[in-house]
């Protein structure tokens, strides 16, 4: 069993899977229709489990055009359509070679991510994954293997759960991807990011995380998908990319639920 995949909740998960995967389809129909699934942001019923409609149209969605080596809108970034690259990525791209993101984060979506990731409103994680899947069609379409950033043992033991495993699962269950939960280990704890300059974001992470021996034959040649919740500076995505790179992966991609407006300090 995965460590990264849903900690110690993972393990009992595990246990029950066998059973639950032959009642789950046939109950659901029967529960939907007796039960409807309540929307994730509110307690009134909704046609299928998601965002009530004033939720919805609050959340600002990534639509194209957008860059296509860090997924800002080119709007924000002062892109330029003759190019597919903003001008921050020609001048200095990043370790990964693209990058989506489902909406913009602010307001709207970081109360619901925020609820997923220190909330433990895991039902969120599906519903996340879809917003992925839609906006990163093209890379995902690309991919070979998903692979969530992952969490230090210390803290995916006080959050018992990693939210980027959470969604990275049912997206790679769904494109039918194979999903690499513990090729990437953070073998350092870290200080949060929150609050830290672009420098200091990259010090932070920069020699945080490592790939597993196992990880190694299985990203060898391969074309990975990265899956992390927000993208601010990129300093840890760009961190798991150099070592997945590294380690023999043929590219790395990042798809995140929401990415900043001003994701990336101009270059010097």
């Amino acid at each position: 069993m995965s460590v990264q995949d849903g900690g110690w909740r993972g393990r009992l998960k595990g246990v029950a899977a066998p059973i639950a995967s032959r009642t789950r389809d046939a109950g659901r129909g029967l529960l939907d229709i007796l039960l409807p699934p309540m929307a994730h942001d509110s307690r009134a019923a909704t046609a299928s489990a998601g965002l009530t409609p004033d939720a919805w149209s609050r959340v600002v969605f990534l639509e194209a055009p957008v860059c296509d080596g860090c997924g800002a809108a080119f709007e924000y970034d002062g892109g330029d359509f003759a190019s597919d690259r903003c001008l921050a990525c020609q001048v200095q791209p990043y370790a990964f070679a693209r990058a989506r993101a489902a909406c913009v984060y602010d307001e709207a979506s970081r109360g619901l991510i925020l609820k997923f990731k220190h909330g433990d409103q895991q039902q969120f994680a599906p519903l996340f994954a879809r917003w992925i899947a839609r906006s990163a069609a093209d890379v995902v379409a690309e991919a070979d293997a998903v692979l969530p950033v992952p969490l230090h043992r210390s803290r995916l033991l006080a959050r018992r759960f990693n939210q980027a495993a959470e969604v990275a699962r049912p997206l790679a269950r769904t494109a039918g991807l194979d999903y690499l939960p513990d090729a990437l280990i953070r073998s350092a704890p870290t200080d949060s990011q929150g609050g830290k300059s672009a420098r200091g974001r990259r010090l932070n992470v920069k020699s945080a995380f490592a790939v597993t021996e196992a990880g190694r034959r299985s990203i060898k040649g391969r074309r990975i998908l990265l899956i992390d919740d927000v993208l601010t500076t990129g300093a840890t995505a760009e961190a798991c990319a150099r070592v997945l790179m590294q380690a023999g992966a043929r590219a790395v991609d990042l798809a995140v639920i929401a990415r900043v407006r001003t994701a990336r300090e101009p270059p010097k």
